[in-house]
């Protein structure tokens, strides 16, 4: 079935659906703060059905290299491992400490296998946020401080660059990646929205280098060509698109997560998964390393 216009992918209606992910031929995604993980089909509408459900926001998910069923997850205030069977296992705790109370918001594995989480305070406090690098072995970094609400990043096919968005500020940045240490350098200004055209939330890149991202607030999404130039802007039936991802049997298709928390009168479709089909594929998902 081709999908011209977007479209409701199922019945249910969540609060904040975010971390989409195409993950063996499923999408994978995110009841951010209900800490539920979820699957559904991505070739027609489908229900989703819980795999987790853990008593902690849950951020974002990667799936596990060579451990079919695993998942890393940027969960609570830190990073954890959720099996294939079994009870999380604890493996950094990252922002327990924070002057306020935190957790963990979006996070991706780079095409490298590096491990990335965001955080945010629970006010979300101008600077309240970090970027984490978690690299198997090795203490986490905290990569990019002095966020507000980082979300992303995005990375492109050769992992040696960068997106990450601070959505409070409207701010989208690019920074090159060495693909040896992760360090990052040459932070630009990518794209700068104004408070009228929505805020930046999740994002990801397609085969062509252009990135797509959901606009909180402006009931939208954007697609923007290298150089930051407009290339193309999907209206959608919800106020909140929260998480974006290119899946389905030729990665063409988008989904979009989008969310209900905080409307004073949800509409129909708020907090609705959301597909439509573009002309130009995504990259495949990028597997964490194990840890």
């Amino acid at each position: 079935m081709e999908l011209t216009e977007p479209t409701v992918w199922n019945a249910e209606r969540l609060e904040l659906g975010e971390g989409l992910r195409w993950v063996d031929d499923r999408l994978v995604l995110v009841d951010l703060l209900a800490g539920r993980l979820l699957e559904t089909d991505g070739d027609r509408p489908a229900g989703l059905k819980e795999l987790r459900r853990l008593d902690v926001p849950l951020g974002a998910v990667a799936p596990v290299a060579d451990r079919p069923g695993e998942w890393l997850a940027a969960a609570g205030t830190g990073v954890a491992v959720l099996p294939a069977a079994g009870a999380p296992r604890p493996v950094a705790d990252l922002v327990a400490d924070a002057p306020e109370p935190t957790r963990m918001n979006d996070a991706v594995a780079d095409p490298h296998g590096r491990f990335w989480a965001g955080s945010m305070t629970y006010a979300q406090t101008p600077g309240g946020g970090t970027l984490f690098r978690l690299t198997p072995g090795a203490t986490p970094v905290p990569a990019v401080t002095g966020l507000s609400i980082p979300n992303g990043p995005a990375f492109d096919a050769a992992g040696t660059t960068m997106y990450l968005a601070d959505t409070p500020r409207g701010e989208i940045d690019r920074f090159a990646v060495d693909p040896v240490t992760g360090d990052l350098h040459g932070r630009t200004p990518f794209v700068r929205l104004s408070p009228g055209e929505g805020s930046p939330d999740g994002m990801t890149l397609d085969a062509a280098g252009h990135l797509w991202v959901a606009l909180w607030g402006g009931s939208a999404v954007r697609r923007y060509r290298p150089d930051g130039s407009l290339d193309r802007e999907i209206q959608l039936p919800a106020a909140q698109p929260a998480g974006i991802c290119l899946g389905g049997a030729d990665l063409r298709r988008l989904f979009i997560g989008t969310a209900s928390v905080g409307l004073t009168s949800a509409g129909p479709t708020d907090g609705a998964l959301l597909a439509v089909d573009v002309p130009v594929p995504g990259l495949p998902v990028s597997p964490a390393q194990p840890v």
